[in-house]
């Protein structure tokens, strides 16, 4: 990353209070991935800078610094922030502590920038919120390096198959596998009729919408370690009005 960046396209993901007044802020960058810079006065009453360091709200930020914690020189805010409520809210938040936890600093992944964009803007609509977040996770995961393939089984090659069943390995695929026994279950195990309806992104059957989110969690643990989501406690809350 270069000493000086202008008017480079972000999102805040995280702030946090640092030293006096000023706030460290994580942002997502379109050509440069998480960046963390210091907002020097941000915290002081009236701060213009503070109102734009919101979750959500498309900025323009120009950044600079020889090492890799930058000062944030300028902030613009192209449009009004997205408004989220409730578990949409809980959504957003759950996507922006994934980028903060998996992404490398100064890495631009610009597919998975439009992915995140493309996420919040759904989010501001009536979308179904496991398919938002499953293509999402999946996109993540894809641009890690880690993408799964939910077409083909992972050592014969073979098209995934509609009533055949498939053990998913993290990190390397789907193997087909002999129907368990009664009284059996391993959560590992997915009908090959659920691969195939996440690879299409239709979620509307519940089982297959838990299946997905099953998987998913599968993928991404071994990549998040022991410490758990503060984002995810979110949705165990009661939401008025939902």
């Amino acid at each position: 990353m270069r000493n000086r960046v202008d008017l480079q396209p972000a999102y805040v993901l995280h702030t946090q209070a640092y030293q006096n007044t000023s706030l460290l802020v994580d942002f997502f960058c379109v050509d440069y991935g998480r960046v963390r810079a210091v907002a020097k006065g941000a915290r002081r009453a009236g701060s213009r800078t503070r109102a734009f360091l919101q979750p959500f709200q498309p900025l323009l930020v120009s950044l600079s610094g020889r090492s890799e914690l930058k000062n944030l020189v300028a902030v613009e805010g192209s449009i009004n922030a997205m408004s989220l409520q409730g578990t949409r809210l809980f959504s957003g938040l759950y996507m922006n502590e994934l980028l903060v936890r998996l992404l490398m600093a100064h890495e631009g992944i610009p597919s998975l920038y439009r992915s995140y964009q493309e996420a919040i803007i759904a989010l501001c609509g009536d979308r179904d919120l496991p398919g938002i977040l499953r293509r999402f996770e999946l996109s993540l995961l894809e641009a890690l390096g880690y993408g799964v393939d939910l077409l083909h089984d992972c050592y014969s090659g073979d098209a995934i198959e509609e009533g055949a069943q498939y053990l998913f390995h993290p990190d390397i695929g789907f193997e087909r596998v002999p129907p368990p026994l009664p009284g059996q279950s391993n959560p590992a195990v997915f009908r090959g009729h659920e691969l195939l309806a996440l690879y299409h992104n239709d979620l509307a059957d519940k089982a297959v919408s838990q299946a997905a989110l099953r998987l998913t969690r599968m993928a991404l643990q071994g990549h998040l370690g022991d410490k758990p989501l503060a984002s995810r406690a979110l949705f165990a809350r009661p939401v008025a009005g939902e």
